[in-house]
């Protein structure tokens, strides 16, 4: 298998960062995240893109920061939580050990505050919220190795669960 050790997927605010971080360190390899990419390479926030330019040219920017990830990073690599509405990325992650971290939305609401700095859920963000995972958890569980909840635990706990899931020993 060519790619990451490990692909992170699930809706934002999920911990896919942070879990991301603390499975790199226990298995000893790097971190990559594709928002980081598409904030360095763009110069300014992922909010900002889509107020500017819209939710279609970041789309587009997101597809090929996840391509270009797949392709060099051999660690543990966190997608942004609408990188899987593109089919080509869903594609290339058939081959890839996926992780979906999952949670429902009153987790969600406590993680994130539901807040407007997260530009697709600016108006009634409950309820954007559970049309967007409506929308997508059979995108993610499509494409998931192995799914674990995260709500009610620790993101230690989450990072334990996923490395038994995947049967992945600490470096």
């Amino acid at each position: 298998m060519s790619g990451p050790l490990v692909v992170l997927v699930g809706p934002m605010g999920v911990g896919k960062s942070t879990v991301g971080q603390l499975l790199a360190e226990r298995l000893g390899v790097g971190y990559r995240d594709t928002d980081d990419d598409i904030v360095t390479e763009q110069g300014r926030s992922i909010a900002e893109i889509f107020v500017d330019e819209g939710e279609e040219t970041f789309r587009a920017l997101e597809k090929a920061a996840v391509r270009r990830a797949l392709a060099e990073h051999r660690g543990v690599l966190a997608l942004g939580g609408g990188s899987v509405l593109d089919a080509d990325s869903r594609a290339l992650l058939a081959d890839q050990r996926v992780v979906y971290l999952s949670m429902e939305v009153e987790e969600a609401v406590q993680r994130t505050g539901l807040n407007a700095a997260r530009p697709l859920l600016a108006v009634n963000p409950r309820k954007q919220w559970r049309e967007l995972m409506e929308a997508r958890r059979s995108l993610y569980e499509g494409i998931a190795t192995a799914v674990v909840p995260t709500d009610g635990r620790t993101p230690e706990e989450v990072t334990q669960a996923a490395l038994d899931a995947l049967e992945l020993k600490e470096a």
